[in-house]
């Protein structure tokens, strides 16, 4: 049962990798490509790609096991030249979505005992195969296999699809680097804001590592997709290094300057006498000109 439910689900996971090639070539034929989320659908790629090796080594070792099962059965101890087989089986079990190795690990934890099922999950003294351990790892793919299934697929599918930003010697053996969102465009939900801009006003990353966007001020790999201010529309900065405002001559409205104190508190009492005198003071200030108010409300206050 194990041997065909090997066939079956790698059958099954081969159909699935072909669709999820030409998504990503899809992705990479995009303008702009698309470049970091193909690089994660490739690590899911890379990773399938691994456990159908694995599930081919694992149905390998049931088929062995089925020839042998009267001499498993005749004896008390594990035979030797099984040793390694069975305990990369019950390793495993728990590592693959096959069903019948569970079982298979349960009666071989009742022959051999719970000490001997130990010591193939702990890989003592290094008794497994190591082809299986290092496919079903859960240790992401290098950055130098991710691009370079990229690269396949792209050459695969006729699309002209060029590395964005390259990898350094010191990044081929590590982990592919995080996303930083340089491959994702600036306003794309309205498209009001441009993605990039040509000419004037850009930046040069095409050497530009993941790794070192941010070292000695250079600049990361998305900023070729952020608009640049042109400079006629910056205000340029004063000397004082404050910008400069508006004068009143570059204003549409100009607010005259309010008038002038000087001499209205010395006048104030004298204009009063002189409004009573005259007869002239009405209720409804009509003809009161801006001093004579202000000195009401000056003699208002006292």
């Amino acid at each position: 049962m194990a041997v065909s439910r090997f066939g079956i689900l790698t059958n099954k996971k081969s159909a699935l990798m072909k669709q999820q090639m030409r998504e990503i070539a899809k992705l990479l034929a995009e303008d702009p490509p698309k470049e970091e989320k193909a690089k994660i659908r490739a690590e899911a790629l890379i990773r399938d790609d691994n456990t159908i090796e694995a599930y081919e080594i694992l149905q390998l070792t049931c088929e062995l096991l089925a020839e042998r099962i009267k001499l498993v059965a005749s004896e008390k101890k594990c035979p030797e030249d099984l040793v390694s087989s069975i305990s990369t089986l019950l390793w495993a079990s728990s590592r693959v979505d096959i069903p019948e190795l569970v079982a298979v690990k349960k009666q071989f934890t009742r022959k051999y005992g719970r000490d001997f099922v130990e010591h193939a999950m702990e890989n003592h003294g290094g008794i497994l195969n190591e082809r299986i351990v290092a496919k079903l790892s859960v240790q992401p793919p290098t950055a130098f296999l991710v691009q370079t299934y990229l690269e396949k697929i792209s050459d695969e599918f006729d699309v002209g699809w060029k590395p964005t930003v390259r990898l350094l010697a010191t990044e081929l053996a590590e982990p592919m680097a995080a996303p930083i969102g340089y491959s994702v465009q600036v306003a794309q939900g309205t498209g009001l804001t441009p993605a990039s801009i040509s000419g004037e006003g850009t930046y040069n990353t095409s050497n530009v590592s993941t790794n070192d966007t941010h070292k000695d001020g250079m600049l990361p790999p998305y900023a070729t997709s952020i608009p640049l201010v042109p400079a006629a529309a910056m205000p340029a900065p004063s000397e004082n290094g404050d910008v400069s405002i508006l004068t009143a001559d570059d204003q549409d409205i100009y607010v005259p300057a309010a008038p002038s104190n000087m001499g209205r508190n010395s006048n104030a009492k004298s204009d009063l006498k002189d409004d009573k005198s005259s007869g002239n003071n009405n209720d409804d200030n009509n003809g009161a000109t801006y001093e004579d108010l202000q000195a009401q409300f000056s003699q208002l206050k006292r």
